[in-house]
Parts: C-alpha cells; structure tokens; sequence
C-alpha cells in the first residue's frame, strides 16, 4: 500500500510517513480486521518527536 508524507510547516515540524489506514484510522475510522493499524500510527508518530524533540532537557 502507498505512504503518505504529512509534513508541517513551521518551527519544530516533523515528518510521518503513514498509509492511507493509518492515517484515517487517526481520524476514528475502526479497522475491525486489523486494530494494530492506528498503534502502528501512533508509534510512528510518537517515535517522529522523540527523535525531533529532547524531552529530557528542562521547558525554558
């Protein structure tokens, strides 16, 4: 299945290659068959800020 890349634009953007599932599963759409695919989305995401941003240094 394709990816997509959602990228914002801005100070501290990140990057997230998701499918098309992973993606509308982000929206609410369930995926019966497969409910692993908005963890799966999340994961990407999660994982994209923690490499973006240190959130072990102290808020300024």
């Amino acid at each position: 299945m394709n990816s997509q890349t959602v990228v914002a634009e801005g100070k501290g953007s990140i990057e997230v290659q998701l499918t098309p599932d992973e993606a509308l599963s982000l929206t609410g759409v369930e995926f019966n068959g497969n409910p692993k695919i908005k963890i799966e989305a999340q994961r990407k995401i999660r994982s994209a800020f923690e490499k973006k941003f240190d959130f072990n240094s102290p808020a300024r």
